[in-house]
């Protein structure tokens, strides 16, 4: 059964965030929400506040040393966009860390809006395509920066989207990867979402 980190960095894009987390759930796919934040007490951390300044409680706080278990417990990690989320997560040394073990270890890797700039710092869109919000390509570091106005792109397990009006598209991508191109139908049909 496939589970889904969802890191919540302060300043997250919100929609972004909680479309991937509402939509999946109502597939049955079992989703986390860990913040990254930390300096405060757990109790404090574990509230994240979005980009828009509507804070969000985590189910649970990151721990950058607990890659092994993380790797154990997740098939895939999602990183939402959103400023200063964006930078937030680029510049956390456990997110990197986390991250790139979960690309080289085959796991599912997804980003949406500016947050594929993570991984392009990281250098796992190197040789391959993606896309991002509109005028971020530079910072994917790929061999195919994808502009055409395609939502999400899929390439081997790495899924980007370009930002907050492709939310819903995401997170239906990622519900077809995860379980099933039937499921993912359904749950967009019972939102009323008209492709």
């Amino acid at each position: 059964m496939s589970k889904v980190m969802v890191l919540l960095a302060e300043g997250f894009e919100e929609i972004e965030a909680l479309t991937v987390v509402d939509l999946l759930r109502r597939a049955g796919i079992e989703v986390e929400t860990l913040s990254i934040k930390d300096g405060g007490s757990a109790e404090e951390n574990l509230v994240v506040t979005g980009a828009r300044k509507i804070p969000v409680v985590a189910d649970g706080l990151f721990d950058g040393s607990k890659e092994s278990a993380y790797l154990g417990d997740f098939s895939t990690v999602v990183l939402p966009g959103g400023m200063p989320g964006t930078i937030n997560l680029k510049e956390h040394q456990g997110v990197r860390k986390v991250v790139t073990a979960f690309y080289e270890s085959g796991k599912y890797v997804a980003a949406i809006c500016a947050a594929p700039t993570v991984l392009g710092d990281l250098g796992i869109l190197e040789g391959k395509s993606a896309t991002c919000y509109p005028g971020m390509e530079e910072g994917l570091n790929c061999a195919n920066a994808v502009t055409d106005g395609q939502t999400v792109v899929v390439d081997g397990k790495v899924i980007t989207s370009r930002g907050l009006g492709t939310a819903i598209d995401f997170s239906l991508k990622l519900i077809e990867i995860l379980k099933d191109k039937a499921t993912a139908d359904k749950i967009g049909a019972s939102v009323v979402y008209n492709v």
